[in-house]
């Protein structure tokens, strides 16, 4: 089993075709505070695992979890990730219009990944199709305003990673977005407003 990255709530393994992850504990919370968060964030993800394989979505395989270690054992998905792949100036246009789809179906069924950026999604190396990861900080809701924040959090990403390709790749991501989910409309009418409070906010700051 070999450690294969850490974030703020996890630390990932891999061993032969699984990923382990486990949410360790964070010594500044209260013990129970803590046991109590990391026990329901690891049930919701897996919740959300399940739900996408429902979906026949393009994401990790849930083969298990436990909220007792904490932990959540998946599928490694083979591939680069996308931020390697468009920094090669590989096909843009086409993949940005596949995220946005794809973003598109999770928020028809009511999924906000909450940390959609390139890094977070895999051209996969056997089908070649986007496939989404690290639904850590996912959550259910049906409010217009948790998509709009999520489809402006993937804008302000691509404009910092991908700023060669942008506004056209985010221009893309939305054509795909409106493609799959029929109540596109209300949310980039929300992220119009979102954006703006962004912009608002930004300039308080001076």
């Amino acid at each position: 089993m070999i450690k294969i990255a850490q974030g703020a709530e996890a630390v990932l393994y891999k061993d032969n075709n699984q990923i382990i992850k486990e949410r360790f504990s964070k010594k500044y919370r209260l013990h129970h505070l803590d046991e109590s968060l990391r026990k329901f964030r690891t049930r919701r993800e897996a919740k959300i695992l399940q739900k996408l394989e429902e979906m026949k979505f393009p994401a990790p395989h849930l083969q298990d979890f436990s909220d007792k270690r904490m932990s959540i054992v998946m599928d490694f998905v083979p591939g680069e990730t996308l931020k390697q792949v468009l920094q090669r100036g590989d096909d843009f246009q086409q993949l940005a219009k596949e995220i946005g789809e794809k973003v598109g179906e999770l928020h028809q069924n009511h999924i906000v990944h909450s940390d959609l950026t390139t890094s977070n999604m895999i051209k996969h190396a056997v089908s070649g199709e986007v496939t989404f990861i690290d639904f850590g900080l996912s959550f259910f809701s049906e409010k217009i305003e948790d998509k709009a924040v999520d489809l402006f959090l993937l804008d302000k990403a691509m404009e910092s990673t991908h700023f060669h390709f942008y506004p056209e790749i985010f221009e893309r991501v939305v054509e795909g977005y409106k493609n799959s989910y029929p109540e596109a409309g209300k949310v980039l009418e929300r992220l119009e407003q979102v954006s703006r409070r962004g912009r608002n906010k930004n300039k308080s700051a001076y």
